[in-house]
């Protein structure tokens, strides 16, 4: 029998994004363990309060943990809302996303954030230097209707055809 190739799930809401995600972030760990993810990504919205809970279960089961967090961006490229996934590759990838995170849920009410596409275009006054979010892949999360003009001409600068699958 065929093994198969190794499995990273990149995308994972706990129940620390409230009223969507339902699991803890222990139970997620145990699952990914028990199916036997090479890695699991924690990425609950706005926040990094499942990751705490998820290291020491994923240092138990042996499972790499990613830390990342899902961020809305209310005025995206174009003017567009988008979702999008931000993943820290190192420490300082960590504090970078954290810093994000923070100016983020400044902005807002408590209980609300608000990220803005400008923050990593390097344009918020306090925060120069997340421009591009350093030390994290960012991965744009798909949304039903037309790609904004500016995120095809973005792939197709990178090789990408810039269709939209449809």
């Amino acid at each position: 029998m065929a093994t198969l190739p190794a499995y990273a799930e990149l995308h994972c809401r706990s129940n620390f994004s409230f009223l969507t995600g339902a699991s803890s972030p222990e139970e997620l760990v145990d699952r990914a363990a028990a199916l036997r993810y090479a890695a699991l990504a924690v990425t609950d919205e706005c926040s990094l309060s499942g990751v705490v809970h998820a290291y020491e279960q994923a240092t138990e089961r042996a499972l790499q943990l990613i830390v990342g967090a899902e961020m809305r961006l209310e005025a995206g490229v174009g003017g567009v809302p988008m979702r999008l996934v931000a993943l820290a590759t190192t420490r300082r990838g960590y504090g970078n996303l954290s810093q994000w995170i923070t100016l983020a849920r400044r902005r807002a009410q408590k209980g609300h954030y608000d990220a803005r596409a400008a923050d990593l275009e390097g344009r918020a006054p306090t925060s120069p230097h997340l421009a591009g979010l350093p030390d994290c892949l960012v991965l744009l999360l798909p949304t039903a209707g037309p790609v904004p003009l500016g995120v095809t001409a973005q792939g197709s600068a990178g090789g990408a055809t810039g269709t939209t699958g449809g």
